[in-house]
């Protein structure tokens, strides 16, 4: 009731806050035999971390991970993982001028109203810290999509504020710090980060996703789509208002005569429904796009209200992302990892007996 846990054959249910001890996830209905070691986690935790390079929070946590259960002699044993990281690098007097203000454009008001209570070291729950726990749960899903179907999962920063990519060389996306597509454009990044920054002020960010070798066939066809799960998991994560899936809002502007895939039998001739139809995969690469906000924990200041109703002017200090979209794309990676997991594992329940239909279309034309 709580819903810290999502998926339904692989669960995956996170604890802990910011600057508390510790924070973990526990992820059930895992298949055995998956080979997996603590430093498998390592590449996609610090894709994601903080401290990095100056254009991200100058938090620097170890992010070690300690498996606690689940695995035997290097493998999954088919019961619960748990997975800990301790936090070594709170900073929670950052925030004692805050403790009984509402920051706008924060989850302050919304857990006081909720809870009656709320953690306001580093935002508590409501932390970017949280999703360091999707990413170790995603480096296992990712790791069984790839043995078991050849499934990849590859993000990018495809905006961040007004700037988008001149030109798309995906191999480049992991030799910069902004998991950019177009290495031309890096110092024009760097140089508009450190404006930002200079200025106190924030920025928002579009990350897209691309899973490659989906079967056809994975998803359901009303309440369990494949783009409603992906779009539910998504939204979850810190700062997302808004998901697109394919073409996205670009279909509104579309005819319907452009819009569809056309199906040929050397494959799909486009691929404007991003990979899915009717919430079934069609095979064709899995395609879609998230939209961060600007981050709210600004030092520039602005009038608010207190936990008593009393007007206070609030001025986040501390160690903040001027835009959080910067290492976003691994934790979109995770949660599109752990829906096609979730998904492939729920359509080998009730569909493992149906085997390969055919014909079946090629789905690598349309992109």
């Amino acid at each position: 009731m709580s819903s810290n846990s999502f998926g339904k054959l692989l669960t995956v249910t996170t604890f802990g806050e910011s600057h508390g001890p510790a924070i973990g996830c526990v992820v059930d209905g895992c298949p055995p035999g998956i080979a997996i070691a603590p430093e498998d986690f390592r590449h996609d935790l610090e894709r994601r971390a903080t401290g990095r390079t100056r254009h991200t929070s100058q938090r620097h946590e170890a992010d070690e991970v300690e498996i606690l259960s689940g695995v035997y002699e290097g493998v999954t044993t088919g019961t619960p993982i748990a997975l800990l990281i301790r936090n070594t690098d709170q900073r929670s007097k950052d925030y004692a001028k805050i403790a009984d203000q509402f920051r706008p454009g924060h989850a302050d008001y919304t857990y006081w109203q909720k809870y009656g209570i709320r953690d306001p070291r580093g935002g508590g729950r409501s932390s970017a810290r949280e999703t360091t726990m999707r990413v170790a749960a995603g480096v296992i899903a990712k790791k069984w999509l790839a043995d078991r179907h050849g499934v990849q999962v590859q993000g990018w920063l495809s905006q961040i504020g007004e700037i988008v990519p001149h030109g798309f060389d995906l191999s480049a996306v992991e030799n910069n710090p902004f998991f950019w597509p177009d290495t031309r454009q890096v110092t024009e990044l760097e140089l508009y980060m450190d404006a930002l920054r200079k200025s106190g002020d924030s920025v928002g960010a579009r990350v897209d996703v691309v899973a490659t070798n989906v079967p056809p066939g994975w998803g359901e066809p009303i309440y369990g789509k494949l783009d409603g799960e992906l779009a539910a998991a998504l939204m979850s994560i810190n700062a997302v208002k808004g998901v697109e899936i394919g073409d996205g809002f670009g279909v509104v502007a579309q005819k319907g005569s452009a819009h569809r895939d056309q199906m040929t039998p050397q494959g799909f001739a486009s691929n404007h429904a991003g990979g899915i139809l009717g919430g079934i995969s069609t095979g064709q690469p899995l395609r879609c796009s998230v939209a961060f906000k600007p981050t709210s924990s600004l030092r520039l200041p602005i009038d608010s209200l207190d936990t008593h109703g009393n007007v206070a002017e609030v001025v986040t200090t501390g160690r903040h992302d001027p835009c959080v979209g910067i290492r976003a794309t691994p934790i979109c990676e995770a949660m599109v990892a752990l829906v096609l997991m979730d998904q492939a594992l729920r359509h080998r329940a009730q569909c493992g007996d149906v085997g390969e239909v055919t014909p079946r279309i090629p789905g690598n034309l349309g992109g």
